[in-house]
């Protein structure tokens, strides 16, 4: 409930600081210890030797792991310079289409990064997820898993809100044309009234199937690639017991887009800019699954803005912007599983609840059978 524009503030203080306080310490290996560190500094209003005077009531700002999250930031190839101005040198943007989590979001103002609130129970999961997420990350940095490139903690008014500092999935720069939340469970998969009377709605499973009963094509290679991701991270959250997760895939049609811009020419000017490309390694979907672009061998050409090319059934062009979302809430579904194992027991398979091999597994089937196909 705090004021948006204090909160906004207080976050760029922090993260100002404290990335700031990291540059002085050495580069170093990251050890077991690292992932358990919270650093704590205190903001009075009146500023401190250590801190500047602000506008906003005094606070308190929290960074966990903060050696852990160099290090993730690193080898997604941010710099603490780029991470410190995206966030910090122009005020964040807030995004009025909150989560069905009620969580509040904002994004930098150059679209790198997204910065979510999250509970107190999703912050201590995501801080028992670092181990196996950094040894995860150091043998495939390719991945469509949340990036997580920092985890903090602002408290105010004897409030905390904590705060992720994850990749943006979607650029403002391209202009989404349908966005689906795909779980492969059809168990009331169907988005609600009152989410389809939004500007940009979320759509689910049974619209999908509604909307593209042949699915999305992809030329082989790139199918095998998106699908082999998709596996390999599946089984990352398999074995962190995780399930409920969703692929998030938003499509920009191209054809559209044109003959949008086709009709809009004849009343407007149109913007011609091109959108700058995002910085982060790894932080396009089509770098996710193939991870090359950085490296010399650029597979991603200028008008595919890091989305992955595909068809529909009536052979418009297409842009995928796809990444795998949610992957923290499972903290309920043990807590529901402990609870309610016998009931699970006796009943079918419809729910998404679900042991996490079978989510896993009826969820790979889904999106590499029913929503992508290869051409």
């Amino acid at each position: 409930q705090t004021t948006s524009s204090a909160l906004k503030g207080a976050i760029q203080l922090g993260i100002t600081h404290t990335v700031g306080s990291l540059s002085t310490k050495p580069e170093r290996d990251v050890l077991m210890q690292d992932f358990y560190v919270v650093e704590s500094i205190f903001f009075p209003s009146e500023g401190s030797n250590l801190t500047p005077a602000h506008h906003y009531n005094d606070f308190r700002f929290k960074t966990y792991a903060p050696v852990a999250f160099r290090y993730f930031r690193e080898l997604f190839g941010i710099r603490p310079d780029d991470y410190l101005y995206s966030l910090c040198n122009d005020p964040l943007i807030e995004l009025s289409n909150s989560g069905a989590s009620g969580s509040l979001f904002y994004v930098s103002s150059d679209d790198e990064f997204i910065i979510k609130t999250v509970q107190n129970k999703e912050a201590e999961f995501l801080q028992k997820l670092l181990p196996g997420y950094y040894m995860n990350l150091n043998q495939n940095p390719r991945t469509l898993l949340p990036k997580f490139y920092g985890l903090y903690c602002v408290q105010a008014g004897g409030k905390n809100i904590r705060i992720v500092v994850m990749n943006n999935l979607l650029p403002r720069s391209v202009k989404m044309h349908l966005k689906y939340d795909l779980k492969g469970s059809t168990y009331k998969r169907r988005a609600s009234q009152k989410e389809r009377e939004k500007v940009f709605p979320t759509y689910k499973d049974l619209d999908f199937m509604q909307d593209i009963p042949d699915g999305l094509f992809l030329d082989s290679d790139m199918y095998s690639a998106l699908c082999k991701t998709l596996q390999r991270d599946c089984l990352v959250l398999q074995s962190f017991k995780i399930m409920d997760y969703s692929l998030l895939v938003a499509i920009h049609n191209m054809d559209q887009a044109q003959r949008e811009h086709a009709m809009a020419d004849g009343t407007s000017q149109t913007d011609t800019r091109r959108p700058a490309a995002q910085k982060a390694l790894y932080s396009t979907a089509m770098e996710s699954i193939q991870g090359e672009a950085r490296r010399g061998g650029t597979i991603e050409t200028d008008d595919q803005m890091g989305g992955i090319p595909a068809r529909n059934a009536k052979g418009e062009r297409l842009l995928l912007y796809v990444g795998i979302i949610d992957v923290l809430q499972s903290y309920r579904f043990i807590k529901k599983l402990e609870h309610s194992w016998k009931a699970l027991v006796h009943d079918g398979d419809t729910v998404s609840v679900h042991r996490p091999s079978f989510y896993a597994e009826r969820f790979q089937r889904f999106m590499c059978s029913t929503a992508f196909k290869k051409i």
